[in-house]
């Protein structure tokens, strides 16, 4: 009997230490970690630390905030108190970000973004070897070769956009006008494509209602987000992977809400999981550190579904590329398939060391959608919104797009250097990736980072004072009187007490000069998590001045020397990250298809509309994963961008 006592207990034991052990490392990093030493910002919750915050840095810009109290090296707090290294400091991001393979993606990023991309193969997940291997289908030459793509998009949009401008469709059930109203110029929200997708999705007039009450002005009112969204979506699908969405062409319905949504078995699985991973929920904190949890998700039998349709779409498009690269490898047909997919599929040579398993093809399928597809519309709709507040500069650019003859070579569209200056600027403000994760893992239990800026650490202490002995004496005091347990207990009482007291533990730093010291460098334990916040790096007032959250594209025409600082893959900003090639990179390897993309749009868009947004309309942004905007007065109506759209006036 005995012995079944001790095998159930050792059981129950391995179970708890298995469910457990993240709890442990957190609580023992607390107490080991270099990072314990760093000033942090007072932390609101026990539970969750400063996550609220951090997740609501665009609007709240508690970052910046942050920065000015505590330098550019500093900690803030994660899940029951877990500190988390956050550093703008130019040589330690450069250092970090070229040493890739030491500073991955934490390990639950990448079950997220696995999730979220239904797979473990893609290039967003994998690491190492296996990232280098799959860097095979973004050559410079071949993002060129899509440009048409992009041509035939773009203009299919303008279009449509002209025809809702020309001729626009009130909604169907307008509010009734009240007295006070003036008279409201037509307002049309077209359907975002993957929310109208999505089968769980509640029927609601209110996003039509809301935009019909906006201010008159000349030009239409139209959501540019959702255009955006099936447009880009139409170009990943034809450039990525060969495959027709034929958002664009859907008959625009009469009730942009309740009308019909396309019929596409592979759009609406990724509206399934899309939808899904764009939710933060207090359980997503428990998930990341008790993978346990993990097997328990909202929606679990609509995403497995969602999965197995884009697993059995992917299949079978691999088996169409491998046809069509045999036809034309013995003349049957004229050309090779240009998509990025086909490129993957031909350059896998079976026998070669580089080659790619087909799961790790059929994963690129939903990476190029989740990395190619919203990031794209994200920053066309955030560029239209900072030219739309600033008509001159779109004046200027309009101009400079209007004096290219109509049969302008590609070069002469991409180089444009006025195109480039706001492409540059929109992409330094409004980075569609906001921020970034890393944690160290490298071979040695402890590294350093070097720093520019340096900063402060909390000076070490004496490991024995007089509270130790004082803290003896009472001990063996309490247990001649009342026994080593109850002197063991009224101790721990007494060191729960201190705790709560310390103001180091609650967050609360002074900052006192007797207590702190400069380095410069910071130490890391093997686990510690870094935070790279891309957006306030690209608008740090150190480096870009005073009036570094304008939009001023002219600044691109001599930028500050400080801006050479920032070694990112798009120079002078950190919104594709950088890397190593030796090291390891993990930048944006689709930078130069964004950048022709968004390129492309503009150039097509505004030679013949106008955007404008009227006065009174506040725009703040969601981020998650992706930065998305929404109507501060109207949270409740999701993501949209409600510009004023009108021909160019000749």
């Amino acid at each position: 009997m005995s012995s079944l006592l001790i095998a159930l207990a050792l059981v129950l034991f391995i179970v708890l230490a298995y469910l457990l052990h993240p709890l442990v490392w957190l609580i023992a990093s607390l107490c080991f970690s270099p990072l314990a030493r760093l000033p942090s910002p007072p932390s609101p919750s026990f539970l969750l630390g400063n996550l609220a915050a951090i997740a609501d840095q665009e609007n709240n810009d508690v970052i910046t905030s942050w920065t000015r109290t505590y330098g550019s090296t500093f900690t803030y707090r994660g899940f029951i108190g877990g500190r988390r290294l956050l550093t703008t400091d130019p040589t330690a991001l450069n250092y970090i970000l070229g040493h890739a393979y030491d500073y991955p993606k934490p390990e639950f990023v990448r079950a997220s973004l696995s999730a979220m991309v239904a797979g473990e193969d893609g290039l967003l997940t994998v690491e190492g070897d296996i990232h280098r291997r799959q860097n095979q289908a973004f050559t410079a030459p071949h993002i060129r070769s899509l440009v048409p793509i992009f041509v035939e998009k773009a203009t299919e949009l303008r279009d449509l956009l002209c025809t809702v401008v020309d001729a626009p469709v009130a909604p169907p059930s307008p509010p009734p006008p009240l007295a006070s109203r003036t008279p409201r110029s037509p307002v049309i929200d077209s359907f975002a494509i993957l929310r109208s997708l999505d089968p769980v999705r509640p029927k609601s007039p209110m996003n039509a209602t809301f935009l019909n009450e906006l201010p008159s002005s000349p030009g239409v009112v139209i959501d540019i987000l959702s255009y955006l969204a099936r447009a880009t979506l139409d170009v990943i699908g034809s450039a990525g992977f060969g495959y027709t969405f034929n958002a664009l062409a859907q008959p625009h319905p009469s009730d942009p809400i309740n009308g019909p949504a396309p019929d596409n078995e592979l759009a609406s699985a990724f509206a399934v999981i899309f939808e899904t991973a764009r939710k933060f929920r207090v359980l997503s904190v428990f998930q990341s550190w008790f993978p346990l949890l993990r097997r328990y998700q909202p929606n679990g039998a609509s995403i497995k579904a969602a999965q197995a349709t884009i697993r059995r779409v992917g299949s079978a498009l691999i088996d169409e590329r491998l046809e069509d690269i045999g036809l034309a490898s013995v003349g049957r047909t004229d050309a090779r398939p240009r998509d990025l997919l086909s490129v993957l599929v031909s350059a896998n040579d079976a026998s070669g060391p580089s080659a790619l398993s087909r799961e790790e093809i059929a994963s690129q399928i939903s990476t190029f959608l989740a990395a190619g597809h919203e990031t794209s519309a994200s920053a066309l709709t955030w560029t239209l919104y900072a030219l739309a507040r600033s008509p001159q500069e779109q004046g200027k650019l309009r101009a400079a797009l209007l004096r290219l003859p109509d049969d302008a070579s590609t070069d002469n569209v991409l180089t444009l250097p006025e195109l480039d200056y706001v492409v540059r600027e929109s992409l330094r403000l409004h980075a569609p990736v906001s921020s970034t994760m890393r944690v160290y893992a490298g071979a040695a239990p402890e590294t350093v980072v070097p720093l520019s800026r340096g900063v402060r650490v909390r000076a070490p202490r004496p490991l024995l004072t007089w509270h130790a002995p004082a803290a003896l004496a009472i001990f063996l005091s309490l247990d001649a009187a009342f026994g080593w347990s109850m002197a063991l207990a009224v101790m721990l009482c007494a060191g729960v007490w201190k705790m709560r007291a310390n103001p180091l533990l609650k967050g609360e730093c002074t900052l006192d000069p007797a207590e702190w010291m400069v380095q410069d460098h910071v130490r890391l334990r093997r686990g510690d998590i870094i935070t790279i916040p891309i957006q306030a790096i690209n608008r740090d007032p150190e480096v870009w001045g005073e009036d570094a959250r304008e939009f001023r594209p002219s600044r691109w025409l001599q930028p500050p020397p400080n801006t050479v600082s920032i070694n990112g893959l798009y120079p002078r900003t950190l919104t594709f990250l950088n890397g190593s090639p030796i090291n390891g990179n993990r930048a944006c390897i689709g930078f130069r298809f964004a950048i022709a993309e968004i390129k492309v749009f503009l150039c097509v868009l505004l030679r013949s509309l106008e955007f404008s947004i009227d006065d009174d309309i506040v725009i703040e942004k969601r981020v998650n994963v992706v930065t998305r905007p929404f109507v501060a007065s109207a949270p409740e109506l999701g993501n949209q961008m409600p510009l004023r759209v009108r021909r160019v006036l000749s």
